[in-house]
């Protein structure tokens, strides 16, 4: 979906991980904030594939999910499968893996922003976290081209696990612009996000 810079493919892990634990968890939801959706909208054409070949992965996953309680445990296991993912994943290009665009699988040792976000999702659904809280999302970076992050919809706001970066954000203090992810209640279906968020990091 994007050009992946290789220098991107290590990233510092459990200080800074442990360090925003501890911020996370302590800190209220009194901010919390979720992304906001709307209609309805087509599937990415590498979603739709994978969903031929694994079906199972895009299956109902349920009405009314309530966001998944956000716990210093949780939140452990969250920071440490974005490390590990993030650290033993090598960044490659569907072109350069496939020779093609657009396909979607789970990475061994090399993968696209898609593949990345894939494999953190399933390690989190083992991990206990319902499918419905871990959404493939589609945005925009600042220089245009597309890229694929992972959402953790939580009682605490929206997280966002992103291969071009090491740290977890709310999905508020990205710097991408929101198009679009899975629905919460069917993991083959996508909807619109209506990004008018206000950054809420402190300078």
């Amino acid at each position: 979906m994007t050009t992946i810079k290789k220098s991107a493919s290590k990233f510092l892990a459990s200080a800074f991980g442990a360090a925003l634990c501890t911020i996370m968890v302590s800190s209220g939801s009194a901010y919390a904030l979720s992304m906001k959706t709307t209609n309805f909208t087509t599937q990415p054409i590498g979603h739709n594939e994978f969903c031929k070949a694994a079906p199972v992965e895009c299956q109902r996953t349920g009405r009314n999910i309530a966001p998944h309680q956000l716990t210093r445990a949780s939140w452990a296991k969250i920071v440490n499968v974005n490390n590990h993912v993030n650290t033993t994943i090598t960044p490659l290009t569907d072109l350069e893996i496939w020779g093609k665009m657009e396909v979607w699988s789970y990475p061994t040792n090399v993968g696209d922003c898609e593949d990345y976000v894939l494999l953190k999702r399933i390690k989190l659904i083992k991990a206990g976290i319902n499918p419905g809280n871990l959404l493939i999302t589609v945005v925009k970076q600042p220089n245009g081209e597309g890229h694929a992050v992972l959402t953790v919809r939580t009682d605490r706001g929206d997280f966002i696990l992103d291969n071009l970066v090491g740290r977890i954000d709310d999905w508020r203090d990205t710097p991408y612009e929101y198009l679009k992810r899975q629905s919460t209640e069917h993991a083959g279906r996508w909807v619109t996000i209506e990004d008018n968020r206000s950054r809420i990091a402190r300078n």
